[in-house]
């Protein structure tokens, strides 16, 4: 072949293979050129996975565009010798008939390809076999050794065009990945990450000593206890005390998440697993990689959710949905639920085996009826952090018989109860000197202790869902049935609107349309 001709082809190829980091687009530029030297009507771009044997298309371009893709075909153990193998296998060969190619054929019947005739260039950098530079004509017996001899020109271009865009890909990929922690991050921030925590010397020192022991450690914790008493809070001092604080701490709601979505959320999926999944996106788990997470009412969990941490808890490593990679993790998993896990192991509900996994350090967290001295110090934690929010100058003062009465209820919604209801009396009070708590607390439904068990009437004593449904239905009337907004039975529960029709769906509690206003 002329030697002229072989030195134009080499420039312009690779002019045109290097004149574009997106890789489609230096693919259709170089066919356009191509295709009047040799016969060309497609040209392809993969890449090998030698820990997987998986050959990956990842671009190709015919005379309309290029095209980026992840198409991923699967090269037996037999074959991928003839791909790793950098010494006793040909750079550049010809398959004339794509199904006489044990390869080749792999990658025909995977494109849909008719007759064809292909040049394979193997792209090697470093010694070691990264991907191919596949020109196709429509066709048999295209190709001759004149063609043969100009393909085997390009390779190294190729190679290095090929590894620029991989690397280009990577940074953008993370890029977009540091952008999205940026913004995750700071709502986690706003939406205020720690608590005082009140009681800690008096009617939580038995937790806090619990806490103490087990922060330091990598072991599972489970936090019990009603609604209400703080096990967000307990569960934030525990990664504060440990090793992993200034690693990530990422909550997930368990009984807030559909169970459609429960999956992608804690596990991620790939771009294209479902509809509606237009790019990859991390989960909940990948996130708390370094640090921990805090699976709040992990009893809500689904059960093909239940398998996964099961596996996450087991092996340190999840598999996003859609995804076949399997990612390791260095996580410290809390869990917390107000229910009896072990009633509803015993009822199928829940998983044994998952149970014993997330109750390896279990802590009961006291309902605030079991330790009322901590009553006054939270009524006037709560005063100042409202008169804060609220913009309030001047703080109320609250009367020795006024603290004697809130510490004669029994706050069935514990600590959050003492916030919402602290909050109506700031409204209620006006601006007044002392704080007015008439008609916020009901003391004849005061509920027995729960360990005060002599001559009750077990008929009268009411399950902690019918408490929480008897709680929500009392807030709804004082808010007219109205669920959202600045009057919203939401923002007095301080709790998610969607959270919480989620619980009066559970709850049976009518709402909306359901209502029937």
């Amino acid at each position: 072949m002329n030697r002229g001709i072989e030195n134009e082809f080499f420039k312009e190829v690779t002019l045109r293979i290097c004149s574009s980091l997106d890789i489609d687009k230096a693919l259709w530029r170089c066919l356009l050129y191509i295709k009047e030297i040799i016969p060309a009507q497609e040209l392809l771009m993969t890449v090998y996975d030698e820990s997987t044997g998986v050959l990956e298309i990842v671009a190709s371009a015919d005379e309309e565009k290029g095209y980026l893709k992840s198409e991923k075909i699967s090269i037996p153990l037999g074959l991928r010798g003839q791909l790793e193998d950098v010494s006793n296998y040909p750079r550049v060969r010809v398959a004339n008939n794509i199904f006489a190619d044990p390869i080749v054929e792999r990658i025909a019947k995977h494109s849909g390809w008719k007759d064809s005739s292909v040049i394979v260039g193997r792209l090697i950098i470093e010694g070691k076999f990264v991907g191919s530079f596949i020109v196709r004509a429509d066709k048999n017996n295209q190709y001759n050794k004149e063609h043969l001899r100009l393909w085997s020109l390009v390779n190294e271009p190729a190679a290095m065009a090929l590894a620029n865009s991989r690397k280009y890909g990577e940074l953008l990929r993370l890029k977009e990945l540091i952008a999205d922690d940026s913004r995750y991050f700071q709502y986690e921030l706003r939406k205020e990450l720690t608590e005082e925590i009140i009681g800690m010397e008096s009617g939580l020192r038995g937790v806090m000593e619990h806490v103490r022991k087990v922060a330091q450690l990598s072991s599972p914790v489970l936090l019990l206890g009603e609604t209400g008493t703080g096990k967000e809070v307990i569960a934030n001092a525990i990664h504060n005390l440990s090793s992993r604080s200034n690693g990530p701490m990422i909550k997930v709601n368990c009984g807030a998440i559909p169970d459609s979505l429960i999956d992608s959320e804690l596990f991620g999926h790939e771009k294209g697993a479902f509809t509606g999944a237009i790019s990859q996106k991390r989960g909940r788990f990948e996130r708390a990689d370094g640090g921990t997470i805090f699976l709040d009412e992990v009893s809500e969990l689904p059960p093909h959710a239940q398998v996964r941490l099961l596996r996450v808890l087991q092996e340190k490593e999840i598999e996003r949905v859609g995804g076949t990679q399997t990612i390791k993790l260095d996580i410290r998993v809390i869990s917390a639920t107000h229910k009896d896990l072990f009633t509803l192991v015993k009822e199928g509900q829940f998983r044994e085996d998952l149970y014993y996994r997330l109750g390896v350090y279990p802590i009961r967290i006291p309902p605030l009826r079991e330790r009322k001295m901590d009553i006054p110090d939270l009524v006037h934690y709560f005063l100042r952090k409202r008169c804060k929010d609220m913009g309030l100058r001047k703080v109320p003062e609250v009367g020795d018989d006024t603290i004697k009465r809130l510490m004669e209820y029994d706050w069935p919604g514990n600590v959050r109860e003492v916030g919402n209801v602290v909050e109506r009396a700031l409204i209620q009070s006006a601006g007044a000197r002392y704080l007015n708590f008439d008609g916020l607390i009901t003391m004849e439904e005061k509920k027995l202790p729960i360990n005060d068990t002599k001559n009750i009437e077990y008929t009268d004593i009411l399950s902690l869902d019918e408490v929480q449904a008897k709680h929500i239905r009392r807030v709804l009337e004082i808010t007219g049935g109205r669920v959202e907004g600045k009057d919203g039975a939401a923002r007095i529960l301080n709790i998610n609107p969607g959270t919480l029709r989620h619980r009066m769906r559970k709850l049976g509690i009518p709402y909306g349309r359901k209502k029937g206003g």
